[in-house]
């Protein structure tokens, strides 16, 4: 049961359902996953251990803050895989891999066009993985994927920005007419230049949330920007992901 309940958060946690300082109200959360406080603890305990949330005695649990030094930093490691990866699908992506990106591609622009927010963003971290593994590096696509799980919560915190939301569907257009065209032209650099979009918009957006914070507020207590990435956990419901509960 708490494995359960752990998995649940980390998702809504790591996709910005519940961005950083956001309080956790144990009563409306016992009441959205319907379960007791035992368990819902046991999980919040897993999710302290793991650099999630943070606990203080009297203040309780609060989704914990991002190193935005420690993220940059993972980025500017990941504009290089991606342009890494560019250059080897150049040489050996095939029709069939570029067909299956393309039908992904496809369930996120409707995601996108009906306003799912976080199917959209489901689908594009997984586009993402598959384009780095059709070039064909094991290597890379494991490096890949570990530090893309160090960004997925950066991302997911920062993605509520609607203007960024559609320039980065027309970036994934641009990168799928650039898998489908035979000579894979300027691949390398359209990767790298999505990445460093997406980096530059997500530090923005989580910078802005951190210096809103009033002086002399502790580091794990939200900042004004912060708490705006989602309403205040108390007095409305709870929507639980992967749950059909609210």
């Amino acid at each position: 049961m708490a494995a359960e309940i752990a998995a649940r958060l980390r998702v809504m946690i790591d996709e910005g359902e519940l961005p950083p300082g956001a309080r956790i109200d144990e009563k409306e959360m016992c009441m959205a996953f319907d379960v007791s406080k035992t368990p819902l603890r046991e999980a919040l305990k897993v999710l302290v251990a793991e650099g999630r949330m943070t606990h203080r005695q009297y203040i309780g649990y609060r989704v914990a803050a991002i190193d935005l030094d420690d993220l940059a930093s993972t980025f500017e490691i990941l504009h290089g895989l991606e342009a890494m990866a560019g250059e080897l699908l150049q040489k050996r992506v095939s029709a069939a891999q570029v067909a299956a990106i393309g039908a992904q591609h496809r369930r996120m622009m409707e995601c996108h066009n009906a306003g799912k927010r976080l199917e959209y963003f489901r689908l594009n971290q997984q586009i993402h993985q598959m384009i780095v593994d059709a070039a064909g590096n094991p290597v890379l696509s494991n490096i890949y994927a570990t530090l893309m799980s160090k960004v997925h919560r950066g991302r997911g915190a920062a993605n509520t920005d609607i203007l960024r939301w559609s320039e980065s569907m027309d970036e994934h257009e641009e990168i799928l007419a650039a898998l489908e065209d035979p000579a894979h032209a300027n691949l390398p650099q359209i990767l790298r230049a999505h990445s460093e979009n997406t980096a530059r918009e997500v530090l923005a957006v989580l910078h802005r949330a951190r210096v809103k914070a009033p002086a002399g507020t502790p580091a794990n207590t939200p900042a004004a920007g912060e708490a705006d990435l989602m309403p205040e956990m108390s007095g409305e419901p709870v929507e639980v992901a992967g749950s059909d509960r609210i």
